[in-house]
């Protein structure tokens, strides 16, 4: 499969499997939560609000492929995120500072590791047929 195909299906996918993620990550962080308060179930709060927007991030990423198009997601994601913590307070959740925050590292590094991938499959290295 040549790069710019391989390239081209990596984006569509991307673009595909964004709205659906979007919808999951909407109900799973607006569902009344009924877990304890231990710190190992805190942490792992965390976790899936660094796992969830990574995610987003990352096909967001994958889909634009253009660094300034891509600044705007990652920066719209973060707000989204900020907008979801509040209305969280409205259906009988908790906002937390530190939820937003986790949300915005997965953001950052989502993006980062989109950019890995596009690098990665757009260079001539590794995308390149050997002859001989």
């Amino acid at each position: 499969m040549q790069r710019e195909t391989l390239l081209r299906v990596v984006r569509i996918l991307a673009l595909y499997l964004f709205w659906p993620a979007v919808a999951l990550v909407v109900c799973g962080e607006l569902a009344k939560d009924q877990s304890t308060l231990q710190i190992e179930a805190l942490a792992w709060d965390k976790a899936l609000h660094f796992i969830a927007y990574f995610g987003l991030s990352g096909l967001v990423c994958l889909a634009l492929r253009e660094g300034r198009r891509v600044l705007v997601a990652a920066v719209s994601l973060i707000l989204f995120a900020g907008a979801l913590e509040i209305v969280q307070g409205w259906v009988g959740r908790d906002m937390d500072i530190f939820d937003e925050l986790a949300n915005a590292l997965g953001v950052l590094c989502g993006a980062a590791a989109g950019f890995a991938v596009i690098w990665l499959l757009s260079a001539k290295n590794l995308a390149a047929t050997r002859k001989g």
